[in-house]
Order: structure tokens, then C-alpha cells, then sequence
């Protein structure tokens, strides 16, 4: 998972292209930085930090227990994200500080209306887990 084969193929299943304009948001002195620039590799470009003027093609959230409220960091994320667009939360792996519960991303990412739909390791001390926008029903 270290090596930088390990780290490729993880940054790969983020599904991220050459191109793609995405958004950092909760970057501290824990984050992986060995991941952000096998992610700024793949994408070709810088991650892009504070507010902005454009829709972003993903978001990026480093998410710690202690950080706030995850629904509102959820939600603020989504301003920033087009139509179909991921959430890529990316939290503490068991064992590790700041380590989140399965349960709160479970519990938060419907109130902001969000669904989860994979969560794997991506790191040696992180994990990644996609939130994407709920579909409406159709009428």
C-alpha cells in the first residue's frame, strides 16, 4: 500500500481523470501527502484549495472525529460539486487518531443528502469512502 504502485492502483478506484478540476477541503499536517500527489498526478494538476468560482468535478474532504459537524461539511462540500460529482470522504483508518465511526458516515450522509457507495482503504492510515448526490424519484 506504500509503494507507489500500491498507491496508483488505489487512486485509481477514485475514478479521477487527466483534467479533472477537484476540490480539498480539511488538508492538515496528518493528511497522506505521498496520496495528494499520486492524486495531483493522476489528474495532472493541482488540488484546489479554499472557496472558488468554479463547479469541481469531485471533492476531496479529510474528515478526523473532532473535525465538526460532518453533515455540515458535507453539505458545503456539495455547493462547490457538479450534477455527478463524488464526495470522496477520507477518514482515519481503525486504530488510527481521529478515527470516524462507520455508523456517523452512515447516520450523516442522508441528511446531507448523500449516499454511500463504496469505502475502502486507500492509504496505510486512511480511508476513502464515496458519497454521491441521492437521485430524485421519478414521477
Amino acid at each position: 500500500m506504500n509503494s507507489p504502485q500500491g498507491l496508483a492502483m488505489s487512486v485509481d478506484r477514485l475514478g479521477l481523470v487527466k483534467g479533472e478540476l477537484i476540490l480539498e477541503v480539511g488538508y492538515d499536517g496528518d493528511c497522506d501527502d505521498a496520496l495528494r500527489q499520486t492524486i495531483e498526478a493522476k489528474i495532472d494538476g493541482k488540488l484546489q484549495s479554499g472557496e472558488l468560482d468554479e463547479v469541481v468535478d469531485a471533492v476531496i474532504l479529510w474528515w478526523r472525529d473532532g473535525d465538526g459537524d460532518l453533515v455540515d461539511d458535507l453539505v458545503d462540500a456539495l455547493t462547490y460539486l457538479s450534477e455527478n460529482g463524488p464526495i470522496w470522504l477520507l477518514t482515519p483508518k481503525v486504530g488510527i487518531e481521529g478515527h470516524v465511526e462507520a455508523s456517523e458516515i452512515q447516520d450523516s450522509a442522508p441528511t446531507a443528502g448523500l449516499t454511500q457507495t463504496v469505502s475502502f482503504l486507500i492509504s496505510q492510515n486512511w480511508t476513502a469512502t464515496k458519497l454521491v448526490a441521492r437521485k430524485s424519484a421519478k414521477r
